[in-house]
């Protein structure tokens, strides 16, 4: 699982180790993607240049994707305390 993915900027040896993790995983086992950030938003995270094309290339033809929607769990549960 990956959570917080795509919060920070990223630097070219954290996506070239974001897609040799992302391909020795790919068609083997799952992996789970957390974020705030719209899919439509991913590619220019990533850099949006060739490792960006080849990580999302790798996700999106096989994902499956719930949407929360614009709930926020961090000010839904301070409501609750």
């Amino acid at each position: 699982m990956l959570v917080e993915w795509l919060l920070d900027n990223l630097l070219d040896a954290d996506l070239k180790f974001i897609f040799e993790l992302i391909e020795r995983r790919h068609d083997t086992h799952s992996t789970i993607y957390c974020t705030e950030f719209r899919k439509a938003d991913w590619h220019q995270r990533l850099g949006g240049g060739i490792h960006a094309d080849a990580i999302m290339d790798r996700i999106v033809h096989k994902a499956f994707w719930y949407d929360t929607g614009k709930m926020n769990m961090r000010e839904f549960n301070a409501q609750k305390e």
